[in-house]
């Protein structure tokens, strides 16, 4: 039975779904780093919000670990490259709280334009100072909108609700997705020169770290109103204070910060900044949806397989799960069989997927083949690791679909390409959905694997599958299967064969000797 250490406050219904899908969950809230080690090579899952820092060390503690959960949006406390290379999936919560940050996004906007947080402390301090706190309408403004996902498509709806013109930066926004929404898709330096209310929903990258700074304030509107509910470290603090201090910037409502909480931040005590503590998510709504659905997620990846929401291998849905298993089985067995029969440095992969197989979402099961070629390379290989691995030693791997049918309805064909020569090998489904190798090197034959088998290539001459079954036969292995094909005759030949139980020392050298052998391979599955 699978086991999940929930580590961060979660609603008990999240206990209860692990149960229903057979699934231990202990929870253990507030661990100190060294607690967490010590107990996190018992579990095969890990729930946690931003509290639980998922480190190198816990990563690598974690012998059982298949999956971490972040049930949340922001993944910035948990070592992703860590848990890639050990193969560990990484999940999120995107969904969950997307209405809520947006509506803490729209209500911030509020604030700011009517300046409801000194109006509130001025009236509670016995003043009545109306003309101080004259505000601004959000009716007719411009709001440029900085990511376009999915809180800030809810932004951007609420934003046409208020009638406001909206424009939004993002290079993952499609014209049509933009019109759909009905907002402009603009650059963001058009949308700096535009705006008059700005509000930030993007994810923290190399690229969007300290977006905001001196430069990106220069080309803004004089009294722009800025909202970030996204990640502190978008903007550049100082570069902010200065543009409130010059007017560039007439209020700024900030959730997040770049440490948190904040110890040092030189915003606190300005009138035009108003500060949140990270509550974006913070309803009691949103809390309970992201843990029932990181709880669903995890559990489906245990029980199923199915892969939802994952940050670091493509995911595959629990209505994907039963079409695409097959698939990743035969993929399993391909790579498996290529990787124990490479005779040399493998240098480029490719993946074609033809029929069926084209239409499916197919990205996973090339992770699944790559497992089982890596496999019999390098240790701790598994689906998620594997493309990684790959990459990490030069091997270049590409993916091709065709939609055309052929001889079979469904066909996997993995080509690759070693320092010695081009090899191929190719798979199907029968209709029972059981693989079949139907093709090696050009050479056609039908096969199914079994768990012990002997790859055999050799010149097609006249007694030598006799030979192979006498030498056989005085070891003391028995066939099982025997499958054979070639490409013509008097050319090359090759037999797939199922014996049962491994073979005994010395036999593999022994077969080797035999007049007109090419290759002879021992393969397990």
């Amino acid at each position: 039975m699978s086991r999940v250490l929930i580590a961060d406050s979660l609603s008990p219904k999240a206990v209860e779904i692990f149960a229903e899908n057979g699934i231990t969950a202990d929870v253990a809230t507030g661990l100190e780093p060294a607690q967490l080690l010590e107990r996190i090579g018992k579990y095969d899952g890990l729930a946690v919000r931003s509290a639980t820092k998922v480190t190198a060390d816990v990563i690598n503690a974690g012998n059982r670990l298949r999956v971490v959960g972040r049930a949340g949006i922001g993944v910035d406390n948990i070592d992703i490259d860590a848990a890639s290379t050990r193969g560990i999936v990484v999940m999120n919560a995107p969904f969950g709280n997307s209405i809520t940050t947006a509506e803490h996004a729209i209500a911030m906007m509020f604030a700011l334009a009517r300046q409801i947080p000194l109006a509130n402390q001025s009236t509670h301090s016995g003043g009545w100072e109306k003309a101080r706190f004259m505000g601004t309408e959000l009716t007719g403004k411009v709001l440029g909108i900085i990511g376009c996902g999915n809180i800030g498509a809810i932004v951007a709806e609420r934003g046409l609700g208020l009638r406001m013109k909206v424009i939004a930066a993002d290079p993952y926004l499609t014209p049509e997705r933009a019109a759909s929404l009905g907002v402009e898709k603009v650059t963001l330096d058009e949308l700096f020169r535009r705006a008059e209310v700005i509000t930030l929903h993007t994810p923290l990258t190399g690229d969007t770290r300290n977006m905001l700074d001196a430069e990106s304030f220069a080309k803004m509107r004089d009294g722009v109103l800025i909202v970030n509910c996204a990640r502190g470290e978008l903007v550049v603090e100082k570069d902010m204070k200065e543009a409130i201090e010059n007017g560039t910037v007439g209020g700024f409502a900030v959730d997040v910060y770049p440490e948190e909480p904040p110890s040092d931040y030189s915003l606190f005590g300005m009138e035009q900044v108003v500060a949140t503590p990270h509550l974006g998510a913070a309803t009691v709504e949103a809390q309970e949806k992201v843990a029932l659905q990181i709880a669903e997620q995890m559990s489906s990846y245990l029980k199923t397989g199915a892969v939802v929401n994952a940050l670091n291998m493509p995911s595959i849905s629990a209505e994907e799960a039963p079409r695409i298993r097959p698939y990743m089985t035969l993929a399993r067995q391909l790579g498996g069989l290529a990787g124990q029969v490479i005779d040399s440095g493998l240098r480029t992969v490719t993946v074609e997927y033809e029929g069926h197989a084209a239409e499916l979402n197919m990205r996973p099961v090339t992770g699944y083949l790559l497992e089982g070629l890596l496999s019999p390379l390098i240790s701790g290989v598994n689906m998620v690791n594997a493309p990684i691995l790959a990459r990490e030693r030069g091997i270049d791997v590409s993916e091709t679909r065709h939609e055309r049918y052929g001889q079979f309805q469904s066909l996997i064909r993995l080509t690759f390409q070693t320092e010695e020569r081009r090899h191929t090998v190719a798979g199907t489904l029968f209709g029972d959905n059981r693989p079949r190798i139907v093709e090696i090197n050009g050479i056609p034959l039908e096969a199914e694997l079994g768990r012990n088998m002997l790859y055999f290539v050799n010149h097609d001459k006249p007694g030598i599958i006799g030979r192979l079954g006498t030498a056989l036969g005085n070891a003391g292995v028995n066939i099982a299967t025997f499958q054979l094909g070639r490409t013509e005759p008097g050319g090359d030949a090759l037999a797939l064969i199922e014996i049962d139980g491994e073979l005994p020392a010395g036999i593999i050298e022994e077969l080797r000797r035999l007049p007109d052998i090419v290759q002879v391979r021992s393969l397990s599955f």
